[in-house]
């Protein structure tokens, strides 16, 4: 499997895997401990977790996202963590961000290296910004966005399609994400009915 590596920097490190819609993964290390956050699976990928700490979870932060997050759980044996509202012990905190049927998610904060982990609700990828901003808020919660989510303060924004964002103005894209998207979504709409004309001419 094709795969890159993104968002590297003191809190951890992440990996894309090279298709369409860019399934991103995340390892954090804290105190020594690396937690993994809705991983999919890659070559040499238990090395350099090792490199940075000892395995101390998985972390899925949406129910359907279970990617390989109970096979590299069990295979490096830590606990498998899904949808978590708190994990004591822990440097993370987690904003509820969908609680429907069949969409249970969750983002993870962790406050002091203000780093922000969404598994859909937010991305950088096409398909949820089409064009409208370095971030956007995925389609089917744009009517009702995680409003929460505009209330914190990252430097650095990782998500579950596509590359992180990092620096100060992070927390203002976030906060124009989830203010544009209701008012967003005809354009979004628009672009991505375009996109999906032309790729069918080609």
């Amino acid at each position: 499997m094709s795969f890159r590596l993104v968002d590297e920097g003191e809190f951890g490190f992440g990996w894309t895997i090279e298709e369409r819609y860019a399934r991103t993964s995340h390892a954090l290390a804290a105190a020594g401990q690396v937690w993994l956050v809705d991983p999919v699976d890659v070559d040499g990928l238990d090395d350099r977790v090792r490199a940075l700490g000892a395995p101390a979870g998985v972390i899925q932060l949406l129910d359907r996202h279970n990617r390989d997050c109970a096979v590299i759980a069990a295979r490096v044996g830590v606990p498998h963590h899904v949808v978590p509202e708190s994990l004591p012990g822990t440097p993370f905190e987690f904003v509820r961000v969908a609680r429907i049927p069949r969409w249970h998610e969750v983002a993870l904060w962790w406050p002091e290296g203000r780093v922000l982990v969404c598994a859909d609700a937010l991305a950088t990828i096409g398909f949820f910004t089409a064009g409208g901003g370095a971030a956007g808020v995925h389609p089917f919660l744009r009517l009702a966005p995680p409003k929460r989510l505009a209330t914190l303060e990252p430097l650095h924004l990782l998500v579950g399609h596509g590359a992180g964002l990092h620096g100060e103005e992070t927390a203002e894209t976030v906060r124009s994400a989830i203010a544009t998207a209701r008012t967003g979504l005809p354009r979004w709409a628009a672009r991505i009915a375009r996109s999906t004309v032309r790729a069918r001419r080609r």
